[in-house]
């Protein structure tokens, strides 16, 4: 039972991010497949979806397609009960689901002036008073429900409430936004998840010239944690076939001294972005140095 999900540019579209972290982080197979959003073909690619128009989009394995986030976030959960998608307390998934469906509506301001995008933090940005406003109830709802679990995530364990904030992390996060300790360290979590990362190493993988959102402003390094020193490199390798497909290498890296090999670029460069987030990498690695 595998799905079929379309998405859009892993470093900016934000929307796609919660589409992918539904499936992935509920261990949900799937396949993905990237659309055109800022190439010019996001309509030829959604054709045969139709009448999807936007991402993401989730093509059943049945072949039923579904489109929103809300719409695939309940499908998901109708059909994997067992998959924790949702807090287990009745009053908590209750309440996940109010905050979610405000998210999904509102803190319009925040999106429409800082746009998600994980290349790294914007310098200088200064709020207006309407992100200060959204900023403002987006921490009411964190300490509630913080308070109230105590964490790490809104309802202690992973839920889909924590799926549908964490492009909201990551918009705190790229443009320097002030906010409580007890907020940032929930961002903070956002930003050290596996998952997370996973996504944003993918995402580092492809250059913009212009960059959507941020052309042209000043940028510090992204705030999450420092990925492991990687570089390309010739080869040859240690070893022979990928760690990812099992194709024959083509493409190295070097860590630690060390050269590895990868099937193309893709694999070899969202190693480097983040090595120590992909298991079969570094499961590599840890057999080979014993």
């Amino acid at each position: 039972m595998t799905y079929d999900l379309y998405i859009g540019d892993r470093a900016f579209s934000s929307w796609s991010l919660r589409g992918w972290l539904m499936l992935e982080r509920f261990a949900i197979p799937h396949r993905t497949h990237l659309v055109g959003l800022y190439s010019g073909t996001m309509a030829q690619d959604l054709a045969p979806l139709a009448p999807a128009r936007l991402v993401p989009v989730m093509r059943m394995p049945e072949g039923t397609v579904v489109g929103d986030t809300i719409a695939m976030a309940e499908t998901l959960a109708e059909r994997h009960p067992d998959a924790g998608l949702w807090p287990a307390d009745p009053a908590d998934r209750a309440t996940a689901r109010w905050l979610v469906a405000e998210m999904h509506s509102g803190f319009t301001s925040l999106r429409t002036e800082c746009p998600m995008q994980l290349l790294g933090q914007v310098l200088g940005f200064v709020a207006s008073e309407g992100v200060l406003d959204d900023l403002a109830r987006i921490e009411t709802l964190w300490r509630a429900t913080l308070e109230k679990s105590g964490g790490p995530w809104l309802f202690g364990d992973y839920s889909l409430a924590d799926v549908f904030y964490a492009p909201v992390a990551a918009r705190i996060a790229g443009f320097g936004l002030q906010v409580s300790a007890t907020a940032q360290k929930y961002v903070d979590t956002h930003l050290a998840d596996p998952a997370f990362r996973r996504w944003r190493a993918l995402g580092m993988t492809k250059s913009y010239d212009p960059v959507p959102y941020i052309e042209g402003q000043p940028i510090s390094d992204w705030p999450g944690p420092a990925p492991r020193a990687a570089q390309p490199d010739e080869g040859p390798s240690v070893n022979l076939t990928c760690p990812y497909s099992g194709d024959p290498v083509t493409d190295f890296l070097r860590m630690d001294g060390k050269v590895w090999g990868f099937c193309n670029p893709t694999c070899r460069d969202k190693t480097i972005n983040d090595p120590e987030v992909w298991t079969a990498f570094m499961e590599m690695v840890n057999e080979h140095d014993g």
